[in-house]
């Protein structure tokens, strides 16, 4: 049996439960299903179960445009997936979600203007079929199945256990151990404090440092506001405007004065674990924004250094060895457990087998429009966010883009629709996906070779400017040479 949908979205995480709204909203005429993996929503909010998981990015911003956040700025996973499970049952969403379907193949065929998507539930084993006229990527952007861990000479050796916090068993028992925290980033941050009084000791092993920023899991405008009664909508309005205010002025900072950016930065630290500790452990060889900046709520990464629960090691990996990590340095850090907060796999979207008209798809031989849509790629649109501001604020941005594209096909009559390079395009110099010198993290430089170029022009390039792109967006021409149509789409009938 082959089920047909207008609309196929591809995951049922942040971005998936977003566009599911917005085609309810904005297109409320066309049929539409979402296709997750997982056993149930959040996407990284639910494969993520390391103590402590919790958001790096204020949910002021994180949040939808159209659902008032009233928690605190940074929230736990359990509270976001609370928060995206209201979206869910206040807009009857959950008959339009499939989960434990793996997609493993999408064809397109331009003699019927359909992608074929071939899914197997993972509960069954059962295969199932669907057909859609438009397909709405938004699986993320890294493997799922299993995070990052370098091979390191001698982890064979190792007698202890090596853990990813991606993979986090149930059955891990802390207490009492020794643990060395490989890992300089976001999760480490999150799982010190998380562990830290549980453990006989833990040891942040870091290779370089990382920049923070530590504070109050408040937001005093948005308390302000509730103390004044001023309705949660707009509360959500004015913070979520001033946030994204003070993140573009922070951004364009960090650019034109490096400088004075990174001891303000180093200032915060500093006040936590003092000059000296700040200097040798966690000041940063790089400007400020070449890589995320996590926010650290109540510093609670640097109060448990300062009061001994753990301890920072600066230094290299040279190998595993029985009883621990040995450094580059000779020291041997002992260890009953290492956790490798070394990062993730970049997955180009979701390790589907993608073919057009028969063609293996090849995304790093295309040229991305704006980040969303690629050459020779009829009808898909994929959902990539922003590294420097949250991930939904171009969720949203994209969803508004899809649905006023869906229209457009519709006013035109067309069945397809994909973008070319332009006459004046077609000479125009191609790079990476992102410029490495604004921004190289470490899971985007090992994967950049899968990602589609960019060219020199706006329309050919993803801007990672959401202050430019939220005005850029919606005044898109859909007309423009760039977008290729053709005629009008054929009755289907589910098989």
């Amino acid at each position: 049996m082959t089920e047909h949908f207008d609309v196929l979205i591809v995951g049922a995480g942040i971005s998936g439960i977003g566009g599911a709204y917005h085609l309810t909203r904005q297109c409320p005429g066309k049929t539409f299903v979402v296709l997750e993996a997982l056993e149930d929503f959040g996407g990284t909010w639910l494969t993520h179960k390391y103590p402590g998981i919790r958001s790096d990015s204020d949910l002021y911003t994180f949040g939808y445009r159209f659902k008032p956040w009233v928690g605190p700025p940074i929230a736990t996973a359990d509270e976001i997936r609370k928060y995206m499970g209201e979206v869910i049952e206040e807009n009857d969403l959950a008959p339009h979600i499939r989960y434990r379907h793996r997609i493993e193949r999408a064809a397109w065929s331009s003699e019927t203007s359909l992608w074929t998507i071939e899914a197997v539930r993972t509960d069954t084993g059962e295969r199932r079929r669907f057909t859609a006229n438009f397909l709405w990527m938004c699986q993320g952007y890294y493997r799922h199945a299993e995070g990052y861990t370098p091979e390191w000479p001698g982890m064979a050796d190792y007698q202890g256990r090596i853990v990813h916090p991606q993979s986090w068993p149930a059955d891990l028992d802390l207490a009492g151990r020794k643990v060395v925290l490989i890992g300089s980033g976001a999760t480490a941050a999150t799982l010190l404090p998380n562990i830290a009084g549980e453990c006989a000791h833990v040891t942040l092993l870091q290779r370089s440092p990382t920049y923070f920023i530590p504070g109050r899991n408040a937001n005093e405008l948005a308390d302000t506001l509730r103390e004044l009664k001023i309705d949660e909508a707009w509360i959500h309005e004015i913070v979520r405007r001033k946030i994204l205010h003070d993140q573009d002025a922070f951004t364009r900072r960090a650019v034109n004065e490096p400088e004075a950016v990174k001891q303000e930065l180093l200032a915060g630290v500093s006040a936590f674990v003092g000059p000296e500790v700040t200097a040798q452990h966690f000041t940063p060889s790089y400007r400020p924004w070449r890589q995320r900046i996590a926010f650290v709520p109540d510093g609670d990464i640097f109060q448990a250094v300062k009061a001994g629960k753990a301890s920072v090691v600066t230094d290299e990996i040279d190998r595993f060895e029985a009883g621990g990590v040995r450094l580059k340095s000779g020291e041997l850090l002992e260890a009953d457990v290492v956790i490798t907060a070394t990062g993730f796999d970049l997955n180009v979207l979701g390790d589907i087998a993608f073919t057009v008209d028969d063609r293996p798809l090849n995304f790093a031989e295309t040229v991305t429009y704006r980040g969303m849509m690629f050459t020779g790629v009829p009808n898909m649109v994929w959902v990539f966010g922003y590294f420097r501001a949250s991930w939904t604020l171009r969720s949203d941005l994209v969803a508004d883009f899809v649905c006023r594209l869906l229209g457009h096909m519709d006013a035109k009559g067309a069945r397809s629709v994909a973008v070319a390079l332009r006459p004046e395009d077609r000479d125009m110099t191609l790079s990476s996906w992102i410029d490495p010198e604004n921004f190289n993290p470490g899971y985007l430089m090992r994967g950049m070779h899968l990602l589609p170029k960019r060219g020199d022009k706006p329309e050919w390039q993803h801007s990672q400017d959401y202050w430019r792109e939220k005005d850029d967006l919606p005044l898109i021409d859909l007309d423009d040479a760039a977008f290729v149509y053709q005629g009008a789409a054929p009755a289907v009938e589910a098989a």
